[in-house]
């Protein structure tokens, strides 16, 4: 006997009577609102098992702890604890029966098909496979468990596999189980010219020139990819490309927000620490060291002192309405950052209440603001520079300059009060015009008569000392500077909750402390001696942070490395290991790369080499019916998947086709030539930028280098997805959408860069014009030009010179611009 019936149906018979699954699993594999069959089954099957971590908690989070969660138990029912889910409920009622689905409130109502029954309330009903779910897991016996990454990091042994013959380092190992279990081939290696293109976008962020595929591919040495990785991990253009990821992390960017954006000086300075930072292969711990606590280390050093720069990254308001929300904006930025780049937690959502989904009370939130308390804000207004420039001059040099400067600053006091003695002695009118812009022509008019003999030499006399001190100070020239946390508070004032986040309601007090969900015990805290410049606080908190025995640290980095390499992390929500997050589609895989990372010293640089020399990596990207049916998404990575080039790969290729790029390394900021209408965006058009003809040639070099003006980013970084530089950015959007191709087609910067790789062609390819498209392709296309192509363009260009009248010249311009437009250039895969 056969019979059909709907999901909704299908799911209310499963949940009516407990009962096996049939072999095929029906309300599993039926699509929603679909007609399946359900064949009568002669012997119980055994429920596949189901996983809480990466199957049941996050369902719950997502669709049940708005209302029956850690901030609210309507009904008296919380799902986020064992003891609190298996409770009664207010109506007598338990809402799950372990290993008793039938007898399971929560069940029957999830399943109801009645709308006043239903859960939850509103939104869409769960599907029938989220139904199927909490089902298994009840029947199974309803067992809760710690979210991964909330429990200590497992020493885990790579899988043993069948295909022994695949695997060419450990990472093949859990890739391959995985989809062995599955029943999913891997997909077969990528030819060479696809390798050596992947690896130079991955690794240094630039096409390899023709000349380099051609060699690769000719290279017969069995070790010639290894050759090949090492020669990209050792050039110092891996910096820059692997500078950007982490800048995107900590929300890099050169100027303040808000109307005026102003600039913050030196912050190319941190640019450039990360950049050197990468290509030196500093340790990772000692990267953390440096940026959280580079001015409290033992060794303090001009890098470490740059790397607190990291503090000073984020906006600033120069006249806020409520100052003191400012402040407290200011340490709820550090907070978040910190906690979201690092550790791959959202502590910044307990700032005004605890955590609505992961155990992070209010307490643990103001615990970290009292870590970092003694950092000070940014500046104040008319002065940027004494909280966040620090005097990178010798030490005696600074000792003269501080010792001058407060000596200036003294005589220019009392010569201020001198001068106020006097103007209280002027009539009413003039006294008011002192008080204006007029107060410089009040003085020189009127000043001397209104001084005593005695007041008018000391005046004089400190005039002369000032100049004196000015000369001085300029005979030592100007200081050289850097963006860092210049001045901090070495005896902060006691922490407090703040009352659903108000700074003007202050509660508990609080002592500085790690979030209770790693177990640690209290940081103990050093008392700041007499003359200490900080509280010592931040040391603390970055030695824990950076400690091998921190359970998200090095899983965090781990999975950014491989994020950047795939195209997604093992953890999609690099920001975010909570249990909003998404879970590691290989947690084991995870936990064996952070330990690698560790035992291999915390260097990032042997991490690449053990990922892009995996067979893992090199698969192409050639789709395949049956893992596709299986896996869409592609989770279990049996295959590589292509992908759009970010911004500055788009941009650097294009300078590096067209033979215009300055690969210099290092300095000051560069400022692309922006069109009039862009520069109109701002409040004062053009404010903040240079626009010179100059600084437009000047910046031909790589995009990491462009000056990153928070409210004025250039069209060709804007138009491919540059990140939102006010917040930290875990991965930047993918998109493909039509302001691209106008970008591409239009755009002032395509047209001027297509001229150049046009006359590129004509200096360096041969007089014909079959030649020249040849040469131009193989330059944009890192490949020989297949005869189609080259057909079509030279039918392309006959077109534009038949139909619009173009001469051969502009014809040929034309082809190149289209040639930067092809989906093979801006597409690696």
């Amino acid at each position: 006997m056969r019979w059909k019936l709907t999901n909704a149906v299908a799911a209310a018979m499963l949940l009516s009577t407990p009962q096996p699954a049939p072999a095929a699993d029906p309300v599993r594999s039926a699509q929603a609102g679909a007609t399946i069959e359900v064949a009568p089954v002669a012997a119980p099957l055994v429920d596949p098992p189901v996983d809480y971590a990466s199957e049941v908690a996050p369902l719950l989070t997502r669709r049940c702890f708005a209302c029956h969660g850690p901030d609210l138990a309507e009904s008296g029912l919380a799902l986020h604890e064992a003891d609190l889910a298996l409770a009664e409920t207010d109506s007598g009622l338990r809402a799950i029966m372990p290993g008793d689905p039938h007898n399971s409130e929560l069940l029957r109502r999830v399943a109801s098909e009645e709308d006043w029954q239903r859960m939850p309330p509103e939104g869409e009903p769960l599907s029938a496979d989220e139904v199927d779910v909490l089902r298994r897991w009840i029947a199974s016996g309803a067992e809760f468990e710690k979210h991964w990454a909330f429990e200590p990091r497992q020493r885990v042994a790579p899988p043993a596999v069948q295909g022994e013959g695949w695997v060419s380092n450990p990472i093949d190992r859990f890739i391959l189980a995985r989809l062995e279990a599955a029943g999913v081939e891997p997909s077969p290696q990528a030819d060479r010219r696809t390798l050596i293109r992947r690896l130079s976008y991955d690794l240094i962020g630039l096409p390899p020139t023709p000349a380099e595929v051609e060699a690769f591919v000719a290279d017969d040495r069995p070790d010639a990819y290894e050759r090949l990785v090492d020669e990209l991990l050792a050039s110092p253009h891996y910096g820059e490309n692997w500078a950007r990821h982490w800048l995107d992390v900590v929300r890099y960017a050169e100027t303040n927000s808000f109307e005026r954006d102003a600039a913050k000086p030196n912050a190319w300075k941190y640019r450039d620490y990360v950049i050197r930072s990468l290509n030196e292969d500093k340790p990772y711990e000692q990267f953390v060291r440096e940026q959280l606590a580079g001015d409290e280390l033992d060794e303090v050093t001009e890098e470490s002192i740059i790397a607190t720069g990291y503090y000073r990254l984020g906006v600033w308001d120069d006249e806020p309405a409520d100052p003191l929300q400012a402040k407290y904006d200011e340490l709820d930025d550090l907070v978040s950052t910190t906690s979201q780049a690092f550790l791959g937690l959202t502590v910044g959502c307990a700032r005004c209440h605890d955590h609505k989904i992961d155990p992070i009370p209010q307490t643990d939130y103001y615990g970290m603001v009292a870590l970092l308390a003694d950092v000070t804000p940014y500046g104040t207004r008319g002065d940027e520079a004494t909280n966040s420039q620090w005097d990178l001059s010798p030490p005696d040099k600074k000792a003269e300059r501080e010792r001058l400067a407060e000596r200036r600053a003294a005589i220019a006091e009392e010569r201020t009060s001198l001068e106020q003695a006097a103007i209280a002695r002027m009539d009413g009118p003039d006294q008011r015009r002192t008080e204006t812009a007029e107060r410089g022509n009040v003085l020189r008019e009127k000043l001397e008569q209104h001084q005593t003999e005695a007041e008018r030499s000391r005046y004089l006399d400190l005039a002369d000392q000032l100049a004196d001190a000015d000369t001085r100070l300029a005979a030592l020239g100007q200081p050289e500077t850097a963006l860092s946390l210049a001045t901090c508070d070495p005896k902060p004032a006691p922490t407090r909750v703040l009352m659903r986040g108000n700074p003007h309601v202050p509660g508990e007090e609080v002592t500085p402390r790690f979030p209770e969900l790693f177990a640690d015990p209290a940081p103990e805290i050093p008392e700041p001696g007499r003359g200490a410049r900080s509280a010592g606080r931040r040391r603390v908190l970055a030695e824990w942070i950076a400690s091998p025995e921190n359970r998200l640290t090095s899983r965090v980095i781990a999975n950014r490395v491989w994020q950047h390499h795939f195209g997604r992390g093992i953890v999609r929500s690099a920001n975010n290991f909570g249990q909003l997050g998404t879970p590691p589609t290989h947690p084991e895989l995870l936990d064996w790369l952070a330990g690698w990372l560790i035992e291999h010293e915390w260097r990032l640089k042997p991490l690449h080499r053990l990922i892009v020399t995996s067979s893992t990596y090199r698969m192409s990207s050639l789709p395949s019916g049956q893992a596709a049916s299986v896996d869409p998404a592609n989770d279990l990575f049996w295959r590589y998947d292509l992908r759009r080039l970010t911004a500055e790969q788009i941009r650097d290729t294009v300078l590096t086709v067209s033979g215009q790029l300055d690969r210099s390394l290092y300095g000051p900021s560069v400022y692309p030539k922006l069109s009039d209408e862009v520069l109109h965006t701002q409040s004062v058009p053009g404010k903040g930028w240079d626009t010179t003809p100059e600084a437009a040639e000047a910046a031909k070099r790589r995009s990491v280098y462009i000056h990153i003006k928070r409210s004025l980013i250039p069209p060709e970084l804007a138009s491919f997805d540059f990140p939102e530089t006010d917040t930290s950015c875990e991965a930047r959007f993918n998109t493909v959408q039509p302001a691209q191709a106008l970008s591409l087609m239009h755009g002032g910067f395509l047209q001027e860069q297509s001229a150049a790789l046009a006359d590129r062609v004509r200096r360096e390819g041969p007089d014909d014009l079959q030649g020249r498209v040849e040469h131009a392709l193989g330059l944009v296309l890192q490949r020989p030009a297949d005869s189609a192509t080259v057909s079509d363009s030279l039918q392309l260009i006959g077109a534009y010179q038949a139909k619009h009248n173009l001469s051969a010249e502009a014809a040929f311009d034309q082809f190149c611009l289209m040639a930067m437009s092809l989906n093979e250039f801006v597409f690696v895969d």
